[in-house]
């Protein structure tokens, strides 16, 4: 479950189909409740095969806490123990070892098992650290803790093989603090598990979708506070979990909220079929993060659902260049109120129009084999002489 893990998961699968041998190194499963799934308690470390990959996963100190403390030590003990796979990159020597970042901490633990490897390092951005911490108000820009990370990070910039961003804007990042090859790898979105079903009506009320993490960046919780949902004309309904649900759950049981209906998260596999059965999605962002994308933006085009894009930066860029959906400011809840009245006043035809951008632009232009066929020519190409 989550953003990082399909796409890593199906990039793997992609580079393995391509001809390359992939394993993986990753931690016990501990996402998005905090805590280590039940058949991996009591475990240091687990060997697995899936699908072909080989999946080596070790402890760490699980946490989803708002707090910064539990946070740091949780990506630091991973860090720490995902180190003793650098005993089986000694034996195999592998050709590259591309590092999922954030945590910062583990792009250093990747660095090292590079060095002793042998191996060529790739750091994959998926956000700015510490960068995004300081704009969340998890560092105090300009801080100790924050020059140090700052100085981790450019210096893990220039000494890896080369980086790979999840944005344009992260991309010109990487380059301006000296990343020497980088290139622009989205999350995107694989097509194919998001069947081509006939053209549906629009429904009436029409429904509204948030599926991902209900965690702070998000605020689901603050939007079913101050937004009204006529039932007679818009329903919203809310899947998934983090560190908001309980305090959702607590909210929707005073019932003093039409129209919000919160349900049980789904499995991954399970997610392309429900989006279907909605009509438009709300994507939110409590503030500008620079260079982060939600996938989820990707996930609806591919599902055919107009995005009601709350925030700034490059994802709401996106929605507009594409013509996708409609653009509020973050945690204005005033204007996405008006928007909301707005849309459900719209003919059926103008939302067709935004549902066939959605579908061409996943299909055509953010498609994930697409991404993953790039960085297969990358890679093969540096390798050679």
């Amino acid at each position: 479950m989550g953003a990082p893990q399909s796409r890593l998961y199906e990039a793997a699968l992609g580079l393995q189909r391509a001809g390359w041998e992939v394993e993986v190194v990753t931690a016990l499963p501990n996402y998005p409740t905090g805590k280590i799934f039940p058949a991996y308690r009591g475990k240091f470390s687990v060997t697995e095969q899936l699908n072909g990959l080989r999946i080596r996963r070790y402890w760490l100190y699980a946490s989803n806490s708002r707090r910064a403390i539990p946070r740091i030590i949780s990506m630091a003990s991973f860090s720490i123990t995902a180190l003793l796979a650098v005993f089986s990159m000694i034996k195999k020597r592998p050709t590259y070892i591309w590092i999922e970042s954030p945590p910062l901490l583990l792009a250093l633990s990747g660095y090292v098992m590079g060095r002793i490897s042998g191996a060529r390092t790739v750091l994959n951005i998926s956000d700015l650290w510490p960068l995004s911490a300081g704009e969340l108000g998890a560092i105090r820009p300009g801080g100790i803790i924050y020059r140090i990370l700052e100085s981790l990070e450019r210096f893990l910039y220039r000494h890896a093989y080369a980086c790979t961003g999840q944005s344009q804007e992260i991309v010109d990042y990487i380059e301006r603090s000296g990343g020497q090859r980088v290139w622009l790898f989205r999350n995107g979105v694989n097509v194919e598990r998001f069947p081509a079903a006939p053209e549906k009506p629009f429904q009436h009320p029409l429904k509204i979708v948030y599926a991902g993490l209900l965690g702070v960046a998000q605020g689901i919780l603050e939007y079913c506070r101050q937004l009204e949902f006529d039932p007679a004309q818009i329903e919203f309904h809310i899947y998934g979990d983090g560190a908001e649900r309980k305090a959702i759950e607590s909210y929707l049981a005073q019932g003093n909220k039409a129209g919000i209906y919160l349900h049980a998260p789904v499995k991954r596999d399970e997610v392309p079929a429900m989006l279907m059965q909605y009509d438009l999605t709300l994507i939110p962002l409590i503030k500008p993060i620079y260079g982060a994308v939600p996938s989820k933006i990707y996930e609806a085009m591919a599902a055919g659902l107009p995005i009601l894009f709350a925030g700034g930066g490059e994802g709401a860029q996106i929605v507009a260049d594409q013509g996708a959906g409609w653009i509020c400011p973050p945690s204005d809840f005033e204007a996405m109120q008006a928007l909301l009245d707005d849309i459900a006043q719209l003919p059926d035809e103008v939302l067709a129009e935004k549902r066939l951008h959605c579908l061409d632009a996943a299909r055509n232009i953010f498609n994930r084999e697409m991404q993953i066929e790039g960085l297969h020519r990358r890679l093969m190409v540096t390798m050679e002489p």
